[in-house]
């Protein structure tokens, strides 16, 4: 992929994608504002994950793959909830990553986000630890070196390499490490555990007895409303709960972009069936979520679906893959997550009927106890189990989750939709474009509407389609400049239609119709362009 990310994000605070989060006072790392465009960009990848998840299922045909027909529903769970709910699901003693502290620049580093190489020179071994991968931390390590030898470029064949690029996990004494930000060596502490938990207290009071945590997921409020929606509604397994919503998570490094940031919005799926169909149901979701990227424009050669290998896996995982993207700030070869899709078993509403488990030596779930013989965070005691009205059957159901970031899709899209090419210009002379080629679906704004020139009563005309497409659909309307850079301007945005009016409308009522994509160019009726966009917007 050739993307340029330093063009890419110039693009999206240019054209009012994305900006940094209080940018006037210098930002805060790891939150995002969605700009105009932006707002509705990520609002069409949530509303098209929606429609195709949720509201625009099926439930009483089989879906092809599907073991069965199933239904869908929602929820809207608050970001808030029961401390005990993150005791029981382990988020509360389990949710954590290691962190290294620097004495001498006082900054702090992910463990696993610290990568480096080792390097001999003037009678030294030294590691030269850097916060990047892949070949910018080869250059990187260089440029430190260099430094830290006092050695000049001519002299640069004096240092030795002695490994490649190696996470800092593999190094176990930090005596001989020079820190991303340090002059000099063993500056790095040993790792230790950090709870990504943004804490947080409910009502007047400060101390432990008001503490709580903003959720660092959204899955745990379906499992605690599991009962609540069988009571509620007339679903029968299988059947999936649906949510959209906000989640926070405390991490020590956030980077690249809006890839991992603090504030994040999630797209996920608790999918209840039988455990005897559950490995059925696991394959389904997996092969249907990522299929849905490539729907939707993510090319697959740039996608790929990973199993996790045992070592991988979750104490109380069966299995999971996830959907990675060849995002373009990773190495070539690389990929990040997009999307993860999990056989959780029995797991969730186990731990929220007995309490917090863990796996014992012979593989199996139990509950986790103190050295009394007490339960070491009790569930909630309600029987969480699932009636079958015609088997006459009681069971724990099984859970598959599909769990999407909604940030990380629509960078994912923004990414896959970033093209320079060239176009003819209102003179037919090729010149240099920057065009967004968003799936339709995706695209911000769905046509733009001009007129050709600003009398013989073309902008009246103009101005009455575009009110009557207004109601339905996302339009812009745009009389400013030639032709050609009114174009320019929606390529850049990622407009996937501009409609003309022209001398040609005021004889016949037709209009033309410019495809961004092909640049092809048709006349259509006027009468019959809403009908035309919704064709051409209706999801397949």
């Amino acid at each position: 992929m050739s993307v340029d990310m330093d063009k890419l994000v110039s693009l999206c605070k240019r054209r009012g994608f994305i900006f940094q989060s209080s940018e006037i006072y210098g930002g805060l790392n790891g939150f995002w504002d969605y700009g105009p465009l932006g707002v509705e960009l990520k609002r069409n990848v949530k509303d098209a994950w929606w429609h195709d998840m949720v509201r625009g299922h099926d439930e009483l045909l089989v879906a092809a793959g599907a073991p069965a027909a199933y239904q869908m529903t929602g929820l809207d769970c608050s970001i808030i909830m029961h401390p005990q709910a993150w005791k029981c699901s382990g988020h509360y003693d389990l949710f954590h990553d290691f962190m290294v502290d620097c004495r001498e620049s006082k900054k702090r580093y992910r463990h696993d986000q610290v990568n480096g190489r080792w390097v001999e020179a003037k009678g030294k071994r030294v590691f030269i630890a850097v916060q990047s991968d892949g070949a910018e931390a080869d250059t990187e390590t260089v440029a430190r070196a260099k430094k830290f030898f006092n050695l000049r470029d001519k002299n640069l064949d004096e240092l030795n390499w002695v490994s490649p690029i190696i996470c800092l996990t593999e190094i176990k004494d930090f005596a001989e490490v020079l820190g991303p930000d340090a002059r000099e060596l063993g500056t790095l502490m040993p790792p230790r555990e950090f709870n990504l938990m943004f804490k947080t207290y409910v009502g007047a009071l400060s101390g432990e007895e008001g503490a709580a945590f903003l959720r660092p997921e959204t899955a745990q409020g379906i499992f605690v409303n599991f009962k609540n929606v069988c009571d509620s509604s007339r679903v029968r397994i299988p059947f999936g709960i649906a949510q959209m919503g906000k989640s926070f998570r405390n991490e020590i490094t956030p980077k690249q972009f809006t890839f991992r940031s603090r504030e994040f919005e999630q797209m996920e799926i608790e999918f209840f069936c039988h455990p005897n169909t559950s490995r059925e149901w696991y394959q389904y979701w997996r092969d249907r979520r990522f299929r849905w990227y490539t729907d939707l424009g993510l090319v697959s050669s740039h996608l790929r679906l990973r199993e996790h290998d045992a070592a991988e896996l979750a104490h109380y995982s069966v299995g999971t893959a996830d959907i990675e993207y060849a995002f373009p700030f990773l190495p070539p070869g690389k990929f990040g997550e997009l999307e993860g899709v999990a056989h959780r078993a029995d797991f969730d509403l186990r731990s929220h009927m007995e309490g917090k488990l863990v796996k014992k030596e012979d593989g199996s779930l139990g509950l986790e106890m103190t050295a009394d013989g007490k339960p070491k965070h009790k569930g909630s005691g309600k029987d969480l189990r699932y009636f079958d009205e015609l088997t006459k059957e009681r069971f724990l159901p099984h859970v598959i989750e599909p769990s999407a970031g909604a940030d990380r899709a629509t960078l994912a899209f923004l990414c896959e939709a970033y093209c320079e090419d060239t176009a003819p210009d209102e003179d037919g002379k090729p010149q240099a474009r920057t065009v967004m080629k968003f799936h339709p679906r995706l695209a911000p704004v769905k046509a733009a509407i001009f007129p050709l020139v600003n009398k013989d009563g073309m902008p009246e005309k103009a101005q009455v389609l575009y009110r009557d497409l207004k109601s339905d659909f996302a339009v812009f309307y745009d009389d400013g400049g030639a032709i050609g850079r009114r174009y320019r301007r929606q390529d850049e945005i990622g407009t996937p239609y501009c409609i003309t009016i022209d001398g040609q409308t005021m004889q016949d009522e037709t209009v033309t119709l410019r495809d961004r994509d092909s640049l092809k160019q048709e006349r259509i009726k006027i009468g019959g362009v809403a009908e035309e966009l919704r064709k051409r917007l209706k999801p397949v």
